[in-house]
């Protein structure tokens, strides 16, 4: 690959329908995409597969297993498989608990900056949630609102420092009768965050910790403290202060780049920095006509997508598996990206193409990439030096015509940003008393089979099975509510998911219905979309905000609700993190690919079936769409049976009472 190099062939991104068969392109240009890079990668290391290699001291590494046929079965310290295995595993959650406490405490941060007028570019923008969150955390709602955005922005930062209360504070918006029953287990996490996460560290050290049910205890509570100072906090915030999202329209694919205009993609995971860049965009759109191009088309990839898409309807270029080929487009001016999924490939592409890559994160930096720090102090100014980029990006693309733009002719419409307010409000306007009612109805009548929360990323290990895709027509064909956050929502909407006009095509006859009733409640012309999209991976919060308020609203814990969480095209480490809250929560969880568990029989069998009598949630792994769709199902319809037969016991009560 040259920069010399002409890109003459027009690139084959796959057959319309198919959002991601561009990992199958057929080109000539020498690109190497993530599918070549997985294909180069095998055969991959079993025992790193089955989360049996130990690496943590200078003995080893060591490879562990119960199967007599690989490894041995204790390591040189006398490590057991379960020991390794379940050290792995909660490795993995501290980094995902790293990863989104660090997210949540920016939010924190600019929260307390605006209360104390030092942050100029920004303000609140939703004080009813404002209010709401500080009244959950037992706090003062009333009064000037910069004094409540003090107080709840001081109770978060509690949850980052040592030596405060029992746990942590935002374990408050967690569903109540679940939180007593993990206080119970003696489950819920240490009062700091931060200490949450060094913690599991220090005690998966050589020579410490070495009990895989201690271990894998610890390792739920590091979930909760992912769900509540990560997850619930980061979204919360970013919702008081960029608003919070209700329903609009979008539109997705690759298709949405534009030949005749500067082309800026915002990729990575935070508004502070995205919601900066818009109002750039726009205070900039001049400076672009003057070098020629016809505006600047501001375009969303991975979760930045989600957050840009759901609050002002800016196209979902790309997920993240795709950011690549977004390069390869040649219609890319800069790219801008902040913290999470930046895949180091997008660095090769840049010799080949004018496009500018970004970097704004003082411990995120990537070869070949301009540094452009970004401080909340000069948002503004920062922002527009990143657009000013992208405007110098399209005028190289003008001097260079043998690079030729090739945009696929490939875009779709969907419908994002079901937050969990905007869709507790559909719910309320039914049952103004209490929104959880019909929710329940809609499951004791039998419209309703289950919801699952689908989260994650693009794998490309997952790809040629369309596993989303298929598992969640499965989930569909079966009156399952999907409800999808991240880049799995990017799939969906390319797919056309998004789309309420495929609810009859893709729905069960439950389902469909539910989803009229839903749309008419909502005021709409016509239903809600087969699948609601909640926004970005952060915001898996708002699936625990709405299984909240169905349980308080009726009465039944969170481990006895038909609701399922899956991460079917599992990569990061943060997804393992959600993964475990949802488990802290009693939800069955399916991951794909599985987790690296298969070489201790001990840590299987406590996540498959002894944590049902924990939390009340299990582990089910399957990396077939149609299996793990069967097993979902299976899940759901024993936690339904309670509810069916409580609907079976009124009915009888019912009538005998008429008989009477």
């Amino acid at each position: 690959m040259s920069g010399d190099e002409p890109a003459d062939p027009v690139i084959d991104f796959g057959p319309a329908g198919s959002e991601d068969r561009t990992m199958e392109v057929q080109r000539e240009i020498d690109y190497e995409m993530p599918a070549d890079r997985l294909e180069e990668s095998q055969p991959q290391c079993p025992f790193g597969v089955a989360g049996s290699c130990c690496d943590i001291c200078y003995m080893g590494p060591c490879r562990v297993s119960d199967d007599d046929q690989y490894g041995q079965d204790r390591g040189v310290c006398g490590a057991t498989p379960g020991t390794v295995v379940s050290r792995n595993l909660y490795r993995e959650i501290a980094g995902g608990v790293s990863a989104h406490s660090h997210h949540a405490r920016e939010a924190v941060e600019l929260l307390e900056d605006i209360a104390e007028e030092n942050a100029a570019d920004y303000e609140i923008k939703d004080e009813r949630k404002l209010r709401d969150i500080a009244e959950d955390l037992g706090l003062d709602a009333d009064g000037d609102v910069n004094e409540v955005a003090k107080r709840v922005a001081e109770t978060a930062k509690e949850d980052f420092a040592p030596g405060g209360g029992e746990t942590l504070n935002w374990v408050e918006r967690m569903p109540a009768e679940q939180r007593e029953h993990l206080d119970e287990q003696d489950l819920l996490p240490l009062s700091s965050v931060d200490q949450q996460a060094s913690r599991a560290l220090a005690q998966t050290h050589q020579g410490n910790d070495s009990d895989t049910g201690h271990i894998l205890k610890s390792a739920l509570s590091a979930g909760v403290a992912d769900g509540y100072a990560g997850l619930t906090m980061a979204t919360d915030l970013q919702d008081v202060i960029f608003g919070t999202p209700t329903p609009t329209n979008a539109t997705a694919h690759l298709g949405v780049l534009e030949e005749d205009q500067v082309n800026l993609a915002v990729h990575g995971h935070s508004p502070e920095l995205s919601e900066m860049v818009v109002k750039a965009a726009q205070e900039l759109e001049e400076e672009a006509y003057e070098v020629g191009a016809e505006g600047i088309n501001l375009v969303g990839i991975c979760c930045t997508g989600n957050e840009l898409a759901e609050r002002h309807g800016i196209p979902l270029a790309a997920h993240s598996l795709q950011s690549e080929l977004a390069i390869t487009t040649g219609a890319v001016d800069a790219m801008v990206v902040d913290i999470q999924c930046i895949w180091p490939g997008i660095s090769d592409l840049m010799e080949c193409h004018h496009t500018r890559l970004i970097t704004t994160m003082d411990y995120v930096r990537m070869r070949e990439a301009t540094h452009i720090p970004f401080e909340e102090e000069t948002a503004m100014e920062d922002a527009k030096e990143i657009v000013r980029q992208a405007i110098e990006g399209y005028e190289d693309r003008q001097r260079r015509q043998k690079y030729d733009v090739n945009i696929p002719d490939r875009s779709q419409e969907a419908v994002v940003g079901f937050s969990d307010t905007a869709l507790l409000d559909v719910l309320e306007t039914i049952d103004p008393d209490n929104p959880a009612q019909p929710i329940v109805d809609a499951i004791q009548s039998g419209q309703l089979r289950g919801i699952v929360g689908i989260v994650g990323c693009p794998n490309p290990k997952m790809r040629e099975a369309q596993m989303s895709e298929n598992l969640i027509e499965n989930l569909l064909a079966a009156d399952v509510l999907p409800v999808v956050t991240g880049c799995i929502g990017h799939i969906m909407a390319q797919g056309g998911y998004l789309d309420p006009g495929t609810v009859d095509e893709l729905a069960g006859d439950g389902i469909r219905d539910l989803l009229y009733t839903l749309g008419d409640a909502a005021g709409l012309d016509g239903p809600l979309p087969p699948v609601l999209h909640m926004g970005s991976c952060v915001d898996n919060s708002r699936i625990g905000n709405v299984i909240r308020a169905i349980s308080e609203g009726s009465g039944i814990p969170t481990r006895d609700l038909p609701v399922a969480a899956s991460a079917p095209e599992l990569i990061a480490e943060k997804a393992v993190s959600i993964g475990t809250w949802a488990l802290s929560l009693g939800l069955p969880l399916h991951t794909a690919p599985g987790l690296r568990i298969e070489a201790s029989d001990a840590v299987t069998q406590t996540l498959t079936e002894d944590l049902k009598d924990i939390t009340g949630g299990h582990l089910i792994q399957d990396e077939t769409p149609d299996g793990a769709a069967e097993k979902l199902i299976d899940a759901l319809d024993e936690r339904r049976e309670p509810l069916l037969n409580a609907s079976a016991a009124g009915a009888s009560e019912g009538t005998a009472a008429d008989d009477d």
